[in-house]
């Protein structure tokens, strides 16, 4: 199989879901047969963007882009969104979060999500100043 690269770029906006969700779809051509999988695939994507909306993005205007590209490789899928955010440091608010089924206040509960399927999770500064939410899955 070859690898597909997707690129996408949205404004910050949470009601832009069902249309991410939409466009991801075509990252899934041939199937993944595991539908676990393709699910907690969709999940982090979803999950990520949920993050750098409500949080990274959260005191800037809606017109901010956010780009998102998605990698298919032969064994796994690679997400990347790009965002304007502030430094945040992901090692230490995974430490900090309490378990999701001690969570009940849901604050944090989406980065404990993302931690628990992805195989990969990070968020790093990038060259140009933005940041990356890099999350990768294997099937």
């Amino acid at each position: 199989m070859q690898i597909k690269k997707f690129y996408l770029e949205v404004p910050t906006d949470i009601n832009i879901s069902a249309q991410v969700l939409l466009w991801f779809e075509q990252i899934n051509q041939p199937p993944i047969h595991n539908k676990t999988i393709w699910w907690e695939c969709q999940t982090l994507l979803i999950e990520g963007l949920t993050n750098i909306v409500e949080h990274a993005h959260k005191e800037l205007p809606v017109e901010t882009p956010i780009q998102l590209e998605v990698t298919r490789c032969e064994e796994h899928i690679e997400i990347r969104i790009f965002c304007l955010g502030k430094p945040f440091n992901i090692e230490h608010m995974l430490k900090e979060i309490p378990e999701l089924d001690d969570n009940l206040n849901e604050r944090g509960r989406g980065l404990k999500i993302m931690y628990s399927i992805a195989d990969e999770l990070n968020y790093k500064v990038q060259p140009d100043n933005r940041y990356c939410l890099f999350m990768s899955k294997k099937f």
